[in-house]
């Protein structure tokens, strides 16, 4: 199988990501392409730089015949620029969110672009569904713009729907997640797999206060993976970076056993001294069959990692004299507070009562916040712990058109193989209310909406 390896011990960015991808062998034509089926008048300029000694190549996104915001050098935080536009824009109702990325440097207020017209994220996905684009290009570029808006939803305690990207920012944002998108398909990865992600150290200047990096946004899209901080105190690790990584989903570790073709070498805005600012990305192909006498365990444990394996903490309590009532709020707490899934099932007790076995899987850095909402919440006088291994197919989102409005579809697959698809139940339920039909009308008409 094809596969490839980035290894993010500077972080990830996405110019980072685009100079690696170039670097590894990817035409620039493919990346230039899908930048100018945007019409936005962005084109993309690539020179080869040094960083520590190190040759690699850095992307630049223009407008016309200057730089995107940003790329300049003016030092202003992705984050940062998010959240001005946010703290500027709730004076008129109105949120903005801010798109430039890359610069690994946070600088005060007054420092902070003023202006904050912009997109909404329906907006972006119309403008990305217009182009020429393959759909599955497509489709990847408007789940990674999904995924940064929910993040900046979550932090800012909005609908997504108000979530605005700024308008000079966001070209930058929109040419480096398709032209991303259209690279990741033009190599055909059938899996992919990362390092743990440096996400630098040191503290980073938002509108709202100083926070420690990796900044909010980020730090939301990089729940559950492995992360750590190393090496130099600036931001490594930004939002349109993490929501790249999150979209690829890869495997997390060592580099696994392959046969490397090409590496490439993307480099990020800064030069810091002694610190190479570049993400490595090796292409080639899985190379367990060529290992002689590969013991059969380690083979099971690499077709393993091709999906995706995770260990989770469970938790379980069997209750007989607690309240249904009270039994359904925990379990909706428990769903809030970041548990993976919750379980009622009914169960036979001692002296022939009957009773209710509550089950939460979380991960287990939620561990002890779920023992003390069973203990603090129900009546039970102990609770068991365990730590199971849990294998799930890749997931992603794809919304499709429907006579009852657009609704979300997730698609389960491995490997590149598509194995399931469902409707989202919650967007099903809305839309039949809305129109008053019933919900597995709805189902069946996002189901024949994705097939087509």
């Amino acid at each position: 199988m094809r596969i490839a390896y980035l290894d993010c011990f500077a972080g990830i960015s996405g110019d980072m990501f685009l100079g690696a991808l170039v670097d590894a062998g990817v035409p620039l034509q493919i990346l230039q392409d899908a930048t100018t089926s945007l019409g936005l008048g962005a084109s993309l300029k690539v020179e080869t730089v040094d960083r520590s000694g190190i040759s690699c190549t850095k992307v630049h996104v223009y407008e016309g015949d200057s730089l995107a915001e940003g790329e300049s050098g003016s030092g202003v935080t992705e984050q940062a620029q998010r959240d001005v536009a946010y703290s500027q824009q709730i004076k008129t109702q109105h949120l903005h969110k801010v798109g430039h990325d890359h610069t690994h440097e946070g600088h005060s207020h007054e420092e902070l672009p003023t202006h904050v017209h912009g997109r909404s994220l329906s907006a972006i996905r119309s403008l990305i569904l217009a182009t020429p684009l393959s759909e599955a290009i497509k489709q990847t570029s408007i789940k990674t713009f999904e995924l940064l808006g929910h993040s900046e939803a979550k932090i800012h305690n909005v609908s997504v729907d108000e979530i605005h990207f700024h308008e000079v920012g966001a070209v930058d944002a929109i040419v480096d997640i398709v032209a991303a998108s259209a690279g990741i398909h033009h190599l055909q990865i059938g899996k992919w797999y990362s390092s743990p992600l440096n996400v630098g150290g040191g503290m980073v200047v938002c509108a709202h206060g100083t926070f420690p990096v990796p900044a909010p946004a980020t730090a939301d899209l990089l729940r559950g993976f492995p992360t750590y901080s190393a090496h130099v105190q600036k931001e490594l690790v930004t939002p349109t970076g993490a929501a790249l990584i999150r979209a690829l989903d890869p495997v997390f570790g060592q580099q696994p056993a392959m046969t490397v073709e090409h590496i490439g070498y993307g480099a990020g805005t800064r030069n810091p001294k002694d610190f190479p600012n570049v993400l490595r990305l090796s292409i080639g192909e899985s190379s367990d069959l060529a290992i002689p006498n590969l013991p059969s365990t380690l083979i099971e444990e690499r077709e393993h990692a091709g999906k995706r394996s995770e260990s989770v903490s469970v938790l379980e309590t069997a209750l007989d004299d607690l309240s249904p009532q009270v039994l359904a709020y925990v379990a909706e707490t428990a769903l809030a507070k970041g548990a993976l899934d919750v379980m009622l099932t009914p169960v036979i007790m001692k002296k022939g009562r009957p009773g209710t076995l509550l089950t939460i899987l979380c991960n287990e850095s939620d561990r002890l916040a779920m023992e003390h909402l069973i203990l603090s919440e129900t009546s039970t006088l102990g609770v068991r712990t365990r730590q199971d291994r849990r294998t799930t197919l890749d997931r992603s989102h794809v919304s499709v058109a429907t006579e009852y409005g657009e609704i979300r579809v997730k698609v389960g697959s491995l490997a590149g193989e598509e194995l399931n698809a469902a409707p989202e139940f919650e967007d099903c339920r809305a839309a039949a209310l809305k129109f008053a039909v019933p919900v597995k009308q709805v189902q069946q008409a996002a189901i024949a909406a994705y097939r087509r």
